[in-house]
């Protein structure tokens, strides 16, 4: 049996907190505003995919040893730094070809797109702190199996509201920015915006507290 607390008043602050613009919400943005709505689509689908992990991280009680453990926290913390950094590097160091036309970024496979937005999801600890948080509100309190099966509930509740959200802003990125991301000049400064906005978010993340 699965206990869960006003299921309605969940979904209602899922929608509402996709909507707030954070973390996951940027990097889908600089991906589609910089490479179109496919990059943009699978960096949604890594990032509902790191959601999923992070939901079964809570629901097997792993997160609290992360949230407890400082060494941990900031371990975490670093690898999504430097992949946040290296991902920002990457898109600013984009040189001119040869001919004098610019280049835009090169073309990536559709699988390594998604396992970058999983990773950016994935290595946020504050993420893990925020499910720790968020979801215990809707579980009725119980410390075995039950409570377990209500966390892994909610979460696919929050991911598929937010992979819907996620889905919109991709298409929104992309559509609004489709003719300056094919003027060679457009694609070279939205690449270097992405860079930018990549590299502030490193930075963000490695000052986060738990």
């Amino acid at each position: 049996m699965i206990d869960i607390i006003n299921i309605e008043a969940f979904i209602l602050a899922s929608i509402l907190l996709n909507l707030t613009p954070g973390t996951d919400t940027m990097y889908i943005v600089s991906r589609s505003a910089s490479q179109g709505l496919g990059a943009g689509a699978y960096s949604a689908l890594g990032i509902s995919a790191g959601i999923i992990v992070h939901t079964l991280l809570a629901a097997l009680g792993l997160s609290v040893l992360l949230m407890q453990s400082a060494f941990l926290f900031t371990i975490v913390k670093i690898i999504g730094a430097l992949h946040l950094g290296y991902l920002g590097l990457r898109m600013l160091l984009i040189k001119k070809k040869a001919t004098g036309e610019e280049t835009t970024i090169p073309e990536q496979s559709n699988r390594k797109v998604f396992i970058q937005g999983m990773i950016t999801n994935v290595t946020n600890p504050k993420v893990a702190i925020f499910f720790l948080a968020f979801l215990p509100q809707f579980v009725q309190a119980d410390t075995g199996v039950t409570a377990s099966l209500s966390f892994l509930t909610l979460g696919l509740i929050f991911t598929t509201t937010g992979t819907i959200w996620f889905f919109i802003t991709a298409l929104l990125a992309s559509a609004t920015t489709t003719k300056l991301r094919g003027a060679s000049r457009g694609g070279q400064i939205l690449n270097k915006v992405t860079g930018f906005v990549f590299i502030a978010m490193g930075i963000q993340l490695l000052y986060a507290k738990n």
